[in-house]
């Protein structure tokens, strides 16, 4: 990825006298930046600071990073998280202005533990978007957890949750709607 880059900037310098100065400028936009997540899982102590998304496309070897930290922590199953959600959660620390670790209160959830935990509370959906690995339940220690809902809910990006009483906001990738 270096490599690509240094070639790009020196294809823009040899390429600077033929061009004009708005074309220099509006082709180093055009390059994608990267995107970084840095997560605190609140069940194992694990922490990962990654980048996932640069040059354009999704680096595997930080999805894989990503997807381990999220599994389900109670059978250890992990799953491929959806990438639009942890896109959403990169627009969600731009809107924050944060660079914190998001701490993760649950990710990916296997049907066997999620109808466990069904079971036992009526807080938990029984068809939850947990199990296909496009919903995460987040906070920001030191953030107002309204204000995280709030934030969450501009975004338009799916379905939002305040949940109070466990200190978390739930995101998900599904349609848009918000409790």
């Amino acid at each position: 990825m270096m490599q690509r880059r240094a070639f790009l900037k020196s294809s823009l310098l040899l390429a600077a006298p033929t061009l004009s100065i708005p074309a220099i400028a509006k082709t180093a936009q055009a390059v994608p930046g990267e995107r970084t997540l840095r997560l605190y899982n609140t069940h194992t102590g694990e922490k990962v600071n990654t980048v996932f998304w640069a040059e354009g496309q999704f680096v595997e070897d930080g999805l894989k990073d990503l997807n381990k930290v999220l599994r389900d922590h109670r059978n250890n199953k992990v799953a491929q998280i959806d990438p639009e959600l942890l896109l959403l959660l990169t627009q969600l620390n731009d809107k924050l202005d944060n660079n914190r670790e998001l701490h993760i209160i649950s990710g990916y959830r296997s049907p066997e533990s999620n109808a466990k935990l069904h079971a036992a509370s009526n807080g938990v959906a029984k068809r939850s978007l947990h199990m296909d690995a496009k919903a995460i339940d987040i906070r920001l220690p030191g953030k107002d957890l309204k204000m995280l809902h709030k934030a969450a809910m501009s975004l338009k990006g799916g379905g939002v949750g305040y949940y109070d009483s466990s200190q978390f906001v739930h995101m998900d990738t599904g349609r848009v709607r918000y409790w």
